[in-house]
């Protein structure tokens, strides 16, 4: 079966305990089933821990501390589980992530996930183009035109604000109609997870202002790439495997751009700099809040 990933697929390594955003916190983890054999056929120490620490059922799972935290995290922020057993008897969600596999009949398309700082660097930060790796040879349709929507996104003869209404128009439809303000206050209706995302969230309609300000566009001017590169990953994972319309998902897309620029603009005038490490966060952030949450995501598609 034909494999398709992004040319950065295998740039990613864990940073563990260097790690801001622990994905083994704040996170409810399942524990497949092999994985759960192999645990509950070990002994001494661990099986105690075992059998006090999982949430035993149809579908296993890890119960966290009153910290949110993976029972196996240790104080330095390391997995008890590695140390003990090595990488590989890792249940399978913790083996994966924060890579993500869509499923077709003809191909599994891998890449990953904008919710793990250290990917959000990869991803945000390059330069060069992505380009897919063994992409050429999908007979669908819906992947063809994904890839000249992709190409669209990457031209960089044009703004993005450009390069956004051409894949539009080549989707025969128009921009999200609704305004930042309303659409931020549309997100906090929404599930939230993280005090992080209610701060953002609430500074953002306090101070929000949609026009342009010249000053953060000349901060901004040499780093384009961060929202081309933001664009073309949403429109990869997104655009041929979600129950919605490819046009929702680019409208999404063009909407969640605009989003993030005006925040990273109030950032800035607030702050007066809004940093690369700035935008990773701001993108994470978005990322675990909306496109992880398949309720959020699903409400958002349905109503643009």
């Amino acid at each position: 079966m034909l494999k398709v990933y992004p040319d950065y697929y295998g740039e990613f390594t864990c940073i563990a305990d260097k790690c801001r955003h622990n994905c083994c916190i704040g996170w409810e983890i399942d524990i497949d089933l092999n994985t759960y054999g192999f645990y509950r056929s070990q002994g001494g120490e661990f099986a105690r821990r075992f059998a006090e620490n999982i949430r035993h059922g149809d579908t296993p799972c890890f119960i966290p501390d009153e910290n949110e935290r993976c029972p196996f995290l240790n104080g330095k922020n390391l997995c008890d589980i590695i140390t003990e057993f090595g990488e590989e008897h890792l249940c399978e969600i913790c083996r994966q992530h924060p890579r993500f596999h869509n499923e077709f009949t003809d191909r599994t398309e891998s890449g990953l996930g904008l919710a793990c700082e250290e990917c959000a660097r990869i991803i945000i930060l390059r330069q060069e183009p992505m380009m897919l790796i063994n992409s050429e040879t999908s007979p669908c349709e819906e992947i063809s035109l994904r890839d000249d929507i992709i190409k669209l996104l990457q031209n960089r003869d044009l703004t993005v604000a450009e390069r956004f209404s051409g894949a539009l128009y080549t989707l025969n439809t128009e921009p999200a109609k609704v305004t930042l303000l309303s659409f931020a206050r549309f997100l906090f209706s929404l599930e939230r997870l993280s005090t992080e995302w209610d701060r953002l969230l609430a500074f953002f309609i306090s101070n929000c202002k949609e026009e342009e300000n010249p000053e953060f566009a000349r901060h901004m001017s040499s780093r384009m790439t961060e929202y081309e590169n933001f664009a073309v990953y949403l429109i990869y994972r997104h655009f041929a495997c979600n129950k919605s319309s490819c046009r929702q998902v680019a409208k999404f897309a063009e909407l969640m751009y605009r989003f993030l620029y005006c925040a990273a603009k109030l950032i800035f005038e607030k702050t007066g700099d809004f940093t690369r490490e700035n935008q990773v966060e701001l993108m994470r952030l978005f990322s675990s809040e909306i496109e992880y949450s398949d309720e959020n995501l699903r409400i958002i598609l349905d109503s643009i």
